[in-house]
């Protein structure tokens, strides 16, 4: 039994919503919760996972660790290096 007047109020049915719809309700201490990501269209559960390359990060990683040159023979159709 918890004290009284020292928690917040528990709200067992709480509804959150993604882009104005509801997607799922949980335990919380507030009532309503307004989220941008939830495992419904984040993109790890959903597979649709994308790399973004910003400023040449990943051509970098790539060169540094030796797989930009593999990467490059697999994808040319003659087998030589562009």
């Amino acid at each position: 039994m918890p004290k009284p007047d020292i928690h917040p109020e528990w709200y067992p049915e709480a509804k959150v919503y993604c882009n104005g719809e509801v997607v799922m309700t949980v335990g919380s201490t507030q009532p309503e919760l307004h989220v941008d990501v939830w495992s419904g269209n984040h993109p790890f559960y959903t597979g649709t996972q994308k790399i973004i390359d910003t400023e040449g990060r990943v051509e970098r990683f790539m060169r540094k660790y030796g797989m930009l040159d593999a990467a490059e023979n697999t994808a040319s159709s003659d087998g030589t290096k562009k």
